[in-house]
């Protein structure tokens, strides 16, 4: 029993997706570039998760993908279940059939175990949500190389209008780095 590539990777893209949505619209050329996932890989994976209403699309230039729901409504456990990632340890994939022979009424005599096994790794992702992870990630100081422009809302550029003095402080005051993939950190330390 194991988590393949494709949970991985998915999880992984989720995390850098979410790092970067407030400067907009993340291509998945940026995640496959940033994370070396294939990018027809990542087309796959993000179809499943739209039709999840996990990640929503942004058609046209400065397009990409943002989260369909807040970071801490979506668990570990959903994004795995929408690309299709089996967690599994039972031999029979959960059937029971595990033998067919009468006398053991079809179970193997581990198949108990596993079956709890898959109930409590069920139980632990779904109980780790994407803002988890993502915090995880911000604690670790990892730098984002994201040189797109912030989007600024209305009410700011308003505010900004009205009090230039602030604005000139904002602007001398150094930008504080942003955070970066799990991959990245190894070879920053």
């Amino acid at each position: 029993m194991r988590l393949t590539t494709k949970g991985r990777f998915a999880v992984t893209a989720m995390i850098d997706l979410a790092l970067r949505e407030t400067h907009g619209p993340v291509t998945l050329a940026g995640i496959s570039q940033r994370q070396k996932i294939s990018l027809s890989y990542l087309e796959q994976l993000f179809g499943k998760l739209r039709r999840f209403n996990i990640v929503e699309s942004t058609r046209g230039p400065g397009g990409g993908y943002t989260l369909a729901r807040k970071s801490e409504e979506i668990s570990v456990a959903d994004i795995i279940v929408a690309v299709d990632e089996p967690l599994d340890a039972t031999q029979c994939g959960g059937k029971g059939n595990c033998h067919t022979d009468e006398e053991t009424q079809g179970h193997c005599m581990t198949h108990d175990l596993w079956s709890n096994l898959n109930a409590k790794m069920v139980e632990y992702l779904s109980s780790v949500s994407l803002r988890d992870l993502v915090h995880q990630q911000s604690g670790r100081g990892i730098v984002l190389h994201d040189l797109r422009p912030k989007k600024i809302k209305a009410d700011s550029v308003k505010a900004e209008k009205s009090a230039p003095a602030v604005a000139a402080k904002k602007e001398d005051a150094p930008k504080r780095p942003l955070v970066n993939s799990v991959f990245n950190l190894a070879r920053q330390s």
